[in-house]
């Protein structure tokens, strides 16, 4: 006989939502001061959550806007902790996905929880932003929400950037708001081409931040933005280093402040830049004019971080606790000491990812290797590098999508 599959939803998952829901809401105010605006039209009907990525706690923001468990695609980082992992599972069964790779599983896992009857989010963006401003979104979410049949929600979140930029490990007092700017039903949708709704859906969730909207205040404005950045208008290719509210580039060492307006100011010269958003853009097209194959010989950048790898959806093995890490134009060399090297060639590796702040995922073949570095490591600047290699040999040389 045909083993029955379980479900996915449980009967535990409503009874977590209702114990956690106030704790966390507490939190959530405590920690952003974030105005939480309840879906009072949801009713009882389950719903396909797409919204922005400003801070780490959008899902909570999106869990206490609606009644009921909701059911959050999650990358396979969060399930390779061990115990904390099928904690996970147990109380809130998120849907794993593999980042930056098609995977048909999740898929499946969505259709399988839909049908059920459980209310799905998600992120469009993949990402949390680093500029401040909603980024690239992937077109295939049209289809997939065409797919799953269900009334989607577009969940805006405001200020949340402001609050605590993606590079910043500190939470400014500042206003934050979040709440459904949009429903669209399925009679609706199914009359849109897929182009036409994914326009919909992106210019649904679009925030600019890149303004002075508001004070977001701490003492540690600028501290970390070297995680973001790592092209300097003056210098090309660089790394920085900041501290509290400056941030000082390494080689010509010129220095910019960031102000409680968001506002980057030049210490003593013009910066050209008024805010992270117009920086950020530049760093892309700056990157975009970059002929990565002819910069081969020597490397771009040199770093160094904790080496493992990844057992998908299990547990991280160790491999090394500190390694030195060589950027080229068209791979990544880890060099083990003793152990020897580890060569990654941009033309075998599938994928390249940066979860969190500080933490890279390289799918190299058949395994998944993550670095980890100290707070001032920047795992950007290897997923554009990669992607613009990509973008090269396909023969995409002019601008293209640099993984976020």
């Amino acid at each position: 006989m045909k083993k029955r599959k379980k479900k996915w939803l449980k009967f535990r998952h409503r009874v977590v939502r209702v114990v956690a829901g106030p704790i966390i809401s507490f939190l959530c105010k405590l920690k952003y001061g974030v105005k939480i605006e309840k879906f009072r039209k949801q009713g009882d009907r389950q719903y396909l959550i797409l919204m922005n990525h400003q801070t780490p706690f959008d899902q909570f923001f999106v869990g206490l806007a609606f009644k009921g468990p909701v059911y959050y695609l999650a990358t396979e980082d969060i399930f390779s902790l061990g115990f904390l992992s099928s904690l996970l599972r147990w109380a809130v069964a998120p849907i794993p996905i593999k980042k930056q790779t098609t995977d048909v599983s999740a898929v499946m896992n969505c259709m399988r929880v839909a049908k059920e009857g459980g209310t799905i989010a998600l992120a469009p963006e993949g990402n949390r932003t680093y500029s401040g401003k909603t980024e690239y979104m992937n077109p295939a979410i049209a289809s997939f929400a065409k797919k799953l049949g269900l009334p989607i929600a577009l969940y805006r979140i405001e200020g949340g950037y402001g609050a605590c930029p993606r590079w910043s490990d500190v939470v400014r007092k500042g206003a934050v708001r979040s709440y459904v700017s949009e429903v669209i039903e399925p009679e609706v949708y199914n009359q849109f081409t897929n182009e036409e709704l994914m326009e919909r859906i992106e210019k649904g969730l679009y925030v600019d931040e890149g303004v002075a909207d508001g004070e977001y205040r701490s003492n540690k404005r600028a501290e970390y933005l070297e995680r973001a950045m790592y092209v300097c208008p003056s210098c090309g290719l660089v790394s920085f280093y900041s501290s509290g509210n400056e941030c000082e580039c390494l080689k010509c060492h010129r220095k910019v402040t960031y102000g409680v307006d968001k506002r980057i100011r030049g210490v003593g010269f013009d910066f050209p830049f008024e805010f992270v958003t117009e920086w950020y853009d530049y760093q892309k097209e700056f990157v975009n004019s970059l002929q990565l194959t002819e910069m081969t010989d020597t490397p771009l950048f040199c770093d160094t971080a904790a080496l493992s790898e990844v057992v998908v959806y299990k547990n991280k093995n160790k491999l090394k606790k500190s390694c030195e890490i060589k950027l080229y134009g068209d791979r990544v060399v880890i060099d083990e000491g003793t152990d020897g090297q580890l060569l990654f060639k941009f033309s075998d590796t599938s994928a390249v990812s940066v979860l969190g702040q500080n933490k890279l995922n390289i799918y190299y073949r058949d395994k998944v290797y993550q670095l980890k570095g100290d707070k001032h490591f920047n795992a950007l600047k290897y997923v554009n590098l990669y992607y613009r290699f990509k973008n090269i040999t396909r023969c995409e040389t002019v601008g293209g999508f640099l993984g976020l």
